[in-house]
């Protein structure tokens, strides 16, 4: 099994789906035992009756959407977790605010998997660009790396100057943080004459992979790989070497339902990414992402024989993933009631393989001093940087819409 993590990523996908759920009632009565949400939303449900794709179909969703005010209501996990806080290794809190909780188990987060698919091994040296404030992404990342045998640098996110000059000395032969962030690193490594040839090979996530960046890597011998997970379940999918879609990590059930419903699509059809897993510590029984995605026909040509998806094909809902971060509605109606601004909309684009986030305000324009002024809220509020933009009254389309996302991704 040299060129798979262990036997289970090959195993009949008959038996897979077999075992799976055998062991999901038992899950499911832990979730419904442990679990002050689940006890009510399984209230009336027999988890040894819920044996097939079938049946769990039948289960309420539970919304990433609803969290902020399930949180609220009962801090500070709203009531999902199934281990108490002190009981815990880490507690993180992630834009929103939504607050996630990280259990004692080795690799958590199931990032070991995806990460030997990437090609990292023991005693590779990874510089790890995901954010270790706050978030988990950084832990999540560095988990999995050493669960493999791997060091970590943990680079964490900006200070490019400093990242570039810990490649020059430090050799690293891997990557893991975002697409367009290693292309960044690496432009500075150019500019101050720096060697980056160590580096062979990155794991990438938390925003779209575009192909201007995949093809710059490329052309620099890094072989990178996209993976999709998120900071409530770990790490859900990853690509492989046949390059086709993202096989589904082991240990997780996913369903793709269309988008406001618990309603499964026929594959192939675009829809909700809904993830059932097995996490003792926080059991999300039906978990709606908000990320748009469809189930790829077939087996991967690598040989792994779980289902694949396309990959994040953007949000069901208005929240939109911008550098690795989430911007909400919500986000933007708080810049515009602190300058006390009727209307606005947050315009996402990508220039050259970069995120790029522009405020276009109604209005009859303002001054520079007011301009930094919303610069400032933006970035306080939101923890990206964005631009200003001043339209005419009236002009932004009377569609609801408070996010766009004008991201192209093929």
């Amino acid at each position: 099994m040299a060129g798979f993590y262990d036997a289970l990523e090959t195993r009949d996908p008959g038996e897979r789906e077999r075992d799976l759920f055998a062991r999901l009632p038992a899950q499911l009565a832990h979730a419904k035992a442990r679990s002050a949400h689940y006890g009510h939303a399984l209230a009336a449900i027999e988890p040894r009756d819920i044996g097939s794709r079938e049946a769990l179909a039948r289960l309420p969703v539970t919304r990433k959407s609803e969290l902020v005010a399930l949180q609220e209501a009962t801090p500070p996990f709203g009531g999902l977790n199934a281990t108490p806080p002190a009981a815990l290794s880490r507690i993180f809190m992630s834009p929103g605010p939504i607050f996630d909780p990280e259990g004692r188990g080795a690799d958590y987060w199931h990032a070991a998997r995806p990460l030997f698919g990437a090609g990292f091994r023991r005693g590779d040296v990874a510089l790890n660009c995901f954010s270790y404030h706050l978030t988990p992404a950084g832990s999540m990342m560095e988990s999995g790396l050493h669960h493999l045998g791997c060091a970590v640098i943990p680079g964490g996110v900006g200070q490019t100057e400093m990242q570039a000059l810990a490649i020059a000395r430090l050799a690293p032969s891997g990557y893991v943080g975002t697409p367009s962030f290693l292309k960044l690193i690496l432009e500075k490594c150019d500019e101050l004459g720096l060697p980056a040839r160590s580096m062979r090979r990155a794991l990438v996530s938390g925003e779209a992979f575009l192909p201007p960046v995949r093809a710059f890597l490329a052309d620099r011998g890094i072989e990178a790989f996209q993976a999709y997970g998120t900071a409530d379940l770990g790490m859900v999918a990853y690509e492989t070497p046949a390059r086709e879609g993202l096989v589904v990590n082991e240990d997780m059930i996913v369903e793709i339902v269309r988008p406001g419903t618990g309603e499964p699509v026929p594959d192939g059809e675009v829809g909700e990414v809904v993830v059932t897993g097995f996490n003792a510590d926080y059991p999300l029984v039906r978990f709606a992402t908000g990320d748009l995605s469809a189930i790829l026909p077939g087996a991967s040509p690598c040989g792994r024989t779980n289902a694949r998806i396309r990959g994040w094909m953007g949000r069901a809902d208005q929240a939109t993933k911008v550098r690795g971060m989430f911007v909400h509605p919500q986000q933007v109606a708080e810049v515009l009631r602190r300058h006390g601004l009727a209307r606005g909309r947050l315009v996402v684009e990508n220039e050259a393989g970069e995120d790029r986030m522009t405020l276009h305000v109604e209005g009859e324009g303002a001054g520079s001093d007011l301009v930094r002024s919303l610069e400032a809220t933006l970035r306080e509020v939101m923890k990206l940087r964005g631009a200003i933009a001043w339209r005419p009254a009236g002009s932004l389309p009377n569609d609801g819409k408070v996010i766009e996302d004008a991201r192209r991704y093929s």
